[in-house]
């Protein structure tokens, strides 16, 4: 594989595996794999675009409006100097969506979900001010909490999962290093701080 190849691949595995995709994910799959299936489809459907439209385009679309106020291409927005005010509008953001998640009587844990993430966005914001973290390892290290989390909650064998989310988060930490947007060091830190922020967001919000 030539490098130009390498790094095509690279862009297209942070594409696909947006940040802000996570807390979609996640309540779609408690939707699809738990009891909550039994649900009626218009309530899955409002609940899944309800958290669609707060955690995905309402913060993408905030930050493509911010970043063409000022004029910045992508690589200059990927600075640490840049990136408090994202951080800012995307907790703003999910502090609706739990809002809004409380007003729809969702189970704690899932609304424990949003919360996670919330705290994840917050410790990522605080690092940022000092050293530049991987948000897209933060979200994977997110899924893989969540994982644990839900294996024990709804007591299912998440080894398989596990595996999968693993070699997706070792593709992906690759491919920030690979496009030099981050460090090993940047990569591995915001993949544990994920798994903590999930573990802890998740099973304190469910006590």
């Amino acid at each position: 594989m030539n490098e130009k190849t390498l790094i095509g691949f690279a862009k297209t595995i942070s594409w696909f595996c947006t940040p802000f995709i996570v807390p979609t994910l996640g309540i779609a799959l408690l939707f699809m794999l738990s009891y909550l299936r039994l649900l009626p489809w218009s309530y899955r459907i409002l609940v899944v675009f309800a958290v669609f439209c707060f955690t995905y385009l309402m913060p993408k679309l905030t930050i493509f409006l911010y970043r063409k106020m000022n004029g910045w291409n992508l690589r200059e927005f990927g600075s640490r100097e840049k990136r408090l005010v994202p951080y800012i509008l995307t907790i703003i953001s999910y502090g609706f969506c739990l809002t809004l998640l409380e007003r729809f009587n969702v189970p704690r844990y899932m609304s424990g979900i949003v919360i996670a993430s919330l705290l994840a966005l917050v410790f990522s914001a605080l690092i940022n001010i000092w050293w530049k973290i991987s948000t897209h390892m933060v979200s994977i290290g997110g899924l893989t909490g969540g994982l644990i989390c839900f294996g024990e909650l709804f007591n299912f064998n998440p080894v398989w999962w596990l595996c999968l989310v693993l070699i997706l988060a070792g593709i992906l930490g690759t491919s920030r290093i690979t496009l030099r947007i981050h460090t090993l060091g940047q990569v591995l830190c915001g993949f544990f701080l994920g798994v903590v922020c999930a573990i802890v967001g998740i099973l304190y919000y469910i006590i």
